[in-house]
């Protein structure tokens, strides 16, 4: 692991943050591979999986976001923490206007229940939009910090931006899997169905690199996008991976498997930094 710091250490961030989301996209391929292998899904698996997932984002925009954000604030008391109040709100506000714009249906909703402007895209398209709108705050939150350690802000670390990787591309595991076997079960071929899944997580490469850019040509604006990232992840979690988790009768194992996600993504951070 101390190969890979070194090595992200060593390349330009833009370049650092593009190989960190190509590997949480190339998982979430991986994810969806599972298509070609397996016949069904356990809902009990599915729903820890999801809960997981839950856990790994709320950690994610603590430990690896919000604290450092605050961290390198300037001033003091009340001063020091309103560019997280400024950038938390604004992200949640911007996947909040995302949620009302963008047509998307939640994985185990049904289809009365999508949400967005109204549309006749097909049911595939609205999963997989319903995944890509929890991979955009994911590949900004990663590029964001990769940005922060090349301007040599405080509290910003290579290890750090690993481990948001890391931890990531874990929960975009079962994402992919999470598009592309609902869409199996509504007859579409294995092929439709991996690719409509990997292609759910194509925004964060492109949400890395422009997250990397801007806080090192803007670098008074990393705490608020640090926190902006934040604000983004939490609606994501608390509006749709939660409420997701919990449709069916294992809500106990969505539970623990929240709690697991966020200790191995604590581990990571405090363990990479």
């Amino acid at each position: 692991m101390q190969g890979v710091i070194e090595y992200f250490k060593s390349i330009d961030p833009v370049l650092a943050a593009l190989y960190a989301t190509i590997f949480t996209w190339g998982l979430t391929a991986l994810g969806a591979s599972l298509v070609f292998l397996l016949r069904g899904m356990n809902r009990a698996f599915f729903d820890g999986m999801l809960g997981f997932t839950g856990g790994v984002m709320v950690a994610a925009s603590f430990w690896s976001l919000l604290a450092p954000g605050i961290e390198m604030s300037p001033g003091e008391g009340f001063a020091k923490v309103i560019p997280a109040v400024i950038g938390f709100s604004l992200g949640a506000l911007f996947i909040f206007a995302l949620d009302k714009i963008l047509p998307h249906l939640h994985v185990n909703f049904k289809e009365t229940e999508k949400e967005g402007v109204k549309t006749a895209w097909h049911k595939s398209i609205l999963l997989t939009l319903a995944i890509t709108l929890h991979n955009i705050p994911e590949g900004l939150a990663i590029g964001v910090l990769f940005g922060g350690v090349s301007a040599g802000f405080e509290g910003a670390t290579i290890g750090g931006a690993v481990a948001l990787a890391i931890g990531i591309g874990l929960q975009n595991f079962p994402e992919g899997f999470a598009v592309a076997m609902p869409l199996r079960r509504q007859g579409l071929s294995r092929w439709k169905c991996f690719n409509y899944g990997q292609l759910s997580a194509i925004v964060e490469p492109i949400a890395a690199v422009l997250g990397a850019w801007a806080v090192m040509t803007f670098k008074p604006v990393l705490p608020y996008a640090l926190c902006f990232a934040a604000g983004a992840m939490i609606f994501v979690v608390v509006e749709e991976v939660v409420p997701e988790s919990q449709q069916s009768a294992h809500t106990d194992i969505s539970t623990l498997g929240f709690i697991g996600g966020f200790m191995i993504m604590m581990t990571l951070d405090v363990g990479l930094a």
